[in-house]
């Protein structure tokens, strides 16, 4: 699992029909021990409602297909929850609204 920080939001009029109906959020993957983003943004389905500006718990690979909703879903990334806070050896790393 990965966490990311919501950047934006993908709108495609065109694609597959297993696609039809679902948001696609740009994600910037974060380190999780400075909060600070990393690599290239990913696109990832959404499946619990995140926003812009919102931490998520993401998974990819072959793990983004292994929920109910994303079951047979052509996806590489998915968004399964949003983040409240994130503490590492007692130390409070991430707070939701801080």
């Amino acid at each position: 699992m990965l966490v990311g920080r919501v950047k934006g939001n993908v709108v495609s009029s065109t694609k597959s029909e297993h696609l039809k109906g679902l948001k696609m959020l740009i994600v910037m993957p974060l380190n999780i021990e400075t909060m600070e983003e990393k690599n290239d943004p990913v696109i990832c389905l959404d499946f619990v409602g995140a926003g812009e500006g919102d931490v998520v718990l993401m998974v990819s690979g072959s793990s983004a297909r292994q929920t109910a909703q994303t079951d047979g879903k052509p996806t590489d990334n998915s968004i399964v929850g949003i983040i409240d806070t994130v503490t590492i050896g007692g130390e409070l790393k991430f707070r939701k609204g801080d």
